[in-house]
């Protein structure tokens, strides 16, 4: 296995699961939990799909299946929001709501080809040995994931709208009594964390899988949302996570390819099962990850109180 191949394929590997969990970090720390990371995923890969099928132009796909998906968040955010409904049980809806509709109207797409999207020519640095073919012969989308964390990381740490945002995660009670809008800014959150989890599926079926397979995500909205809880809701540590899951998914596809002596099943639920460990690991110290996590989050906001 060449260790040149296995790392820049991790890195496109990793793209979609970090663009769905860096928006999955801004709605919670905002103090909404969103289930239904898996169920805009999938929407965003067929109307990102379908934009670039219909207008060849693949750029124009990803912004269908950031639009699309945030479309469908908006669903979320007025029953959560304004009808105050549970976000537990929303949120696993709008998961089987989205399979549905993706599976419904992709039908047409199947077995098309997507416009390609080209990587993007950085002169020089793609020249440098070992770094060049690594870090800098990758597609625009694989750069704008990692700004999208460091402007995440900025905004949070850095701005007054990351202070409001994570206040009102913190305490909407004390938030509101401040005079902040609760429930616009926790509406304005979902709608980026369904954005960049359209983002998310729509590389998958425009670079990861150039295609259109119904259920393509296989689980990939669920790997965002605990590695959120793995990333203790810092924005590098998430980075840190979709790498290690990109990681493992492209070594036991490359052993699969090798003919390892080890069942294809086993090494296909590899990703899943060391993923499910290392939440069992964290979730040990369970003081230190009550600590770290938004304390209003899952709560529904009631404005008279």
């Amino acid at each position: 296995m060449n260790p040149e191949l296995l790392l820049s394929a991790l890195m496109v590997a990793s793209t979609p699961i970090l663009l769905a969990a860096i928006g999955e970090l801004v709605v919670e720390k905002a103090g909404v939990l969103n289930l239904g990371v898996e169920g805009m995923m999938i929407v965003g890969a067929i109307c990102g799909f379908a934009v670039a099928v219909e207008t060849q132009n693949p750029y124009l796909g990803f912004l269908g299946g950031a639009a699309g998906a945030a479309a469908l968040s908006m669903i979320f955010a007025f029953l959560t929001q304004v009808l105050l409904s549970n976000q537990v049980a929303t949120g696993l809806a709008l998961t089987l709501f989205g399979l549905g509709f993706s599976a419904l109207i992709g039908q047409s797409y199947s077995g098309q080809k997507p416009p390609a999207t080209h990587d993007l020519w950085i002169p020089l640095l793609r020249d440098i040995p070992f770094l060049g073919p690594v870090l800098f012969r990758h597609d625009l989308m694989v750069y704008v994931s990692l700004a999208l964390v460091a402007l995440v990381w900025a905004v949070l740490t850095r701005t007054r709208i990351g202070l409001v945002l994570r206040a009102v995660g913190e305490n909407h009670d004390a938030a509101h009594a401040l005079g902040y809008k609760v429930v616009r800014i926790r509406i304005a959150a979902i709608a980026f964390g369904g954005a960049c989890a359209g983002l998310g599926g729509a590389y998958l079926s425009l670079v990861r899988v150039p295609q259109w397979t119904e259920g393509m995500t296989a689980g990939a909205g669920w790997i965002a949302l605990a590695i959120v809880v793995f990333a203790s809701w810092r924005p590098w540590r998430v980075l840190l996570g979709a790498y290690l899951f990109g990681g493992i998914t492209v070594l036991q596809l490359n052993l699969q390819a090798a003919g390892a002596s080890i069942p294809v099943e086993y090494l296909s639920m590899s990703p899943y099962l060391i993923t499910i460990l290392v939440l069992v690991i964290m979730s040990a110290d369970r003081t230190r990850a009550a600590m770290n996590a938004p304390a209003s989050l899952g709560r529904p906001f009631h404005a008279a109180a």
